[in-house]
């Protein structure tokens, strides 16, 4: 079994977990948000349906340089509606697992770096750059939208198996 193959289960049902979140998502919340120095409701679900587009850079480019010539790269402006952010989150995820798909393990075994404003932030193999900065990040913060829909007594969907909502809890 691949490497690429081994990743591809994983994907399907992380996928699976985070379409059932956004779903959630109240379209009269988007602009709500827990405290002052937090993202919105709109700002986070972007975020988070926008992680798989990392896949086919992490996959296809030797690195990202975060601030290219020491300018940031825009942040994505919050999406304005529920279906937006899921349609993004289809449309990053239908890439991202045709790009993994066509993945060997050499290619997951060659270095890639993260930049910002060309320094080094870190070298990793792609495999353990898919791990750190694209599941990882996308299961953080997929449970801090868990987060911001309990606090707005929405039900959370069960990931792992069913939630205390779907329990009856």
């Amino acid at each position: 079994m691949t490497l690429a193959e081994l990743y591809l289960s994983e994907f399907d049902q992380e996928c699976e977990n985070t379409r059932k979140m956004l779903r959630q998502i109240p379209a009269d919340k988007l602009a709500w948000q827990p405290h002052a120095k937090s993202m919105s409701l709109a700002g986070l679900a972007t975020h988070l349906a926008n992680v798989f587009s990392w896949m086919p850079i992490i996959l296809e480019q030797p690195c990202l340089d975060l601030a290219p010539n020491g300018v940031a790269l825009p942040h994505l402006k919050p999406a304005e509606s529920v279906e937006e952010i899921v349609q993004a989150f289809e449309q990053n995820a239908a890439r991202a697992r045709a790009a993994l798909a066509n993945a060997d393990d050499e290619q997951l075994g060659r270095p890639w770096s993260l930049l910002m404003n060309s320094r080094v932030i870190f070298t990793q193999p792609r495999f353990a750059a898919l791990r750190h900065s694209v599941m990882n990040h996308l299961i953080h913060h997929r449970a801090q939208l868990g987060l911001y829909l309990r606090l707005n007594d929405v039900a959370v969907p069960g990931m792992y198996g069913p939630s205390a909502d779907e329990k009856g809890g």
